[in-house]
């Protein structure tokens, strides 16, 4: 799939701790359902499990992802993102390096990398990035060491690269708005979402304000399984 920068408005990042009694490909669809833009397979849990196991709920997800036209992004682990004719992978600056990531995946899949720098930033364009992941714009608890990012720094990395920037970290609909004035494309979210115990009707007001910010109406649902 062809990546544009409107894919980066609601950015839906799946977290298992939080299904409950629904399983996270119910929980991904009723997210596609309330308008997500982007979804990323995020399990860290799974990953230390069987492979056919985690390559089986991935390959539900991507059917359902695919229902909807939205790229579907697998979180630092090419194998996956192969074996599931995911869309592209996301690294951390911890993980392999975003050149290596490119020259595996291609030209064709899309490649995510998280930059908390200028410098990274930079890096990450250079290395084929197209686009970055920022934060944690307001904190969180995905990533015990995440520390918080001030606007100004999120805004600087924006600014010194030419692809698009998503922030993440702690967004919900509490606080979404405090990214207007901000330069990112669009906030990348995880139990904002997915410990909603509404998740769609929680998707659609966030798509609702994260495009009042960004300037983009609302994407209309109608479009599903038709080209963005």
């Amino acid at each position: 799939m062809k990546f544009d920068r409107k894919h980066l408005l609601i950015y839906a990042v799946t977290d298992k701790s939080w299904t409950g009694k629904y399983s996270l490909a119910e929980q991904v669809r009723e997210a596609l359902e309330g308008g997500a833009t982007m979804v990323q397979f995020r399990e860290k849990e799974l990953d230390k499990g069987n492979f056919e196991e985690v390559l089986e709920t991935a390959c539900a997800i991507r059917k359902i992802t695919a229902e909807y036209n939205v790229p579907l992004m697998i979180d630092d682990n090419l194998e996956l993102a192969l074996a599931c004719h995911a869309d592209g992978l996301h690294v951390g600056q911890e993980d392999m390096e975003a050149s290596e990531a490119r020259r595996l995946l291609g030209p064709d899949r899309i490649l995510g990398v998280t930059a908390k720098t200028v410098e990274q930033a930079r890096k990450a364009q250079a290395a084929g990035a197209d686009y970055l992941g920022s934060g944690a714009i307001f904190g969180t608890n995905t990533k015990a060491d995440a520390r918080p990012m001030t606007m100004e720094t999120l805004n600087a990395i924006c600014d010194s690269v030419d692809i698009p920037v998503v922030a993440i970290g702690g967004i919900c609909l509490d606080n979404i708005g405090r990214l207007a004035g901000s330069h990112a494309a669009g906030a990348a979210i995880v139990s904002g979402i997915f410990g909603s115990p509404h998740i769609r009707e929680t998707t659609e007001k966030l798509v609702k304000a994260m495009g009042e910010i960004v300037g983009l109406s609302s994407p209309d649902k109608s479009k599903k399984m038709e080209n963005i």
